[in-house]
């Protein structure tokens, strides 16, 4: 008889966190104001997890439990791939709008702003040089 693998939750974490393109800090600041990077490093190395804590990250990461705690490499290729849209597999980017134009967009406000500047900084000019007189 096959003895069962021991699974170590705190890494099965870490392979999770980073299959969904997420960073210790990020997923510390998602659970909350008293975790931080060096926090979740420490949970990571940790062999069993908390389940409440477990079930926040499972929450957060947007797998089920038993997943981390029975990770396999082949389970988690099908729980990713039914969590990531099709579309977004090889990174194809279909914009609503024209970068272009939103570019433009941000210079024209730019020279705006700059413009209502300069005409400040002329109208404390004129002011300063009719208060010399």
């Amino acid at each position: 008889m096959e003895k069962p693998q021991k699974v170590h939750e705190g890494r099965n974490v870490r392979r999770f966190r980073e299959m969904m393109g997420l960073k210790q800090e990020a997923l510390a600041s998602e659970l909350g104001d008293d975790w931080n990077q060096k926090r979740i490093s420490l949970l990571e190395q940790k062999e069993t997890i908390d389940t409440e804590i477990l079930e926040r990250i499972s929450e957060i990461l947007k797998v089920p439990v038993d997943a981390i705690r029975g990770f396999n490499e082949e389970m988690a290729i099908n729980i990713i791939s039914s969590t990531v849209n099709s579309t977004a597999v090889g990174y194809n980017f279909h914009t609503t709008f024209n970068p272009i134009d939103k570019l433009l967009e941000v210079v024209e406000k730019n020279e705006q702003l700059y413009e209502r500047l300069l005409a400040s900084e002329r109208e404390k000019i004129e002011m300063l040089r009719g208060a010399k007189m």
